[in-house]
């Protein structure tokens, strides 16, 4: 069915336009994007088709252009602009994230970090350094690991934190299997990094695993 056979209230620009982005699913909104099918496919099954055979959106803009472009139903332009739409709302997070701002509760900065990390298909750990004020200093990637892990190395972290005379710093890192559960691993690395800041004065405010979901604040989960 063609999203024009669709009655008027249930199309997904429509229904945009009435309620708001925030009340449209995932394939509503890619269809909106994508504007047409193609060969008797309408925008709204191609979007559902992708996001099914991807695992979501952030995976389908990480994936390479041969995965994309061709069997998909989406040609070079098309994935260009998806590229373009997923780089923006990529910049447009990080601008809140950006030297000078306030990150006053793990909501300030989940957001953000969920868009820098959930692309990756394999393992980030990143810190975010903060002044006294919880001022952000600098957002780094620290380490790279494989689809299952990253080594974390406390002095690295605790050598960049003493490089901005940081006071605080918020530590994440994904999990490409999009599952934000801490593992025994994360909960050891992050008290291990506790100490070793302790030691020069500065704080871990929270840990985050960023999945697939919101991410999850080990600060909220009592394990800092």
């Amino acid at each position: 069915m063609r999203i024009a056979d669709l009655p008027a209230h249930d199309r997904p620009r429509e229904r945009l336009q009435r309620l708001g982005p925030a009340a449209l699913a995932d394939a509503e909104l890619l269809a909106v994007f994508l504007r047409t099918g193609h060969r008797g496919v309408s925008a709204i099954e191609l979007a559902q088709a992708l996001l099914l055979r991807f695992g979501g959106l952030g995976a389908l803009f990480a994936a390479p252009a041969s995965e994309v472009v061709g069997s998909s139903g989406i040609g070079p332009v098309k994935h260009a602009q998806l590229q373009a739409a997923a780089e923006l709302s990529r910049r447009a997070l990080e601008s809140t994230c950006t030297r000078g701002a306030t990150l006053t509760c793990p909501r300030d900065s989940a957001a953000f970090l969920r868009a820098w990390l959930r692309p990756f298909p394999y393992e980030v750990f990143a810190c975010v350094f903060l002044d006294n004020r919880h001022r952000v200093i600098a957002a780094e990637e620290m380490f790279r690991g494989t689809i299952d892990g990253a080594s974390v190395h406390p002095r690295e972290v605790v050598r960049r934190a003493i490089a901005h005379n940081a006071a605080a710093v918020i530590c994440a890192h994904n999990h490409p299997s999009g599952i934000a559960e801490p593992s025994a691993a994360d909960i050891a690395i992050t008290r291990r990094l506790a100490e070793a800041l302790a030691l020069i004065d500065v704080r871990v405010l929270d840990h985050f695993v960023v999945g697939d979901e919101q991410p999850l604040s080990m600060a909220e989960r009592g394990l800092l």
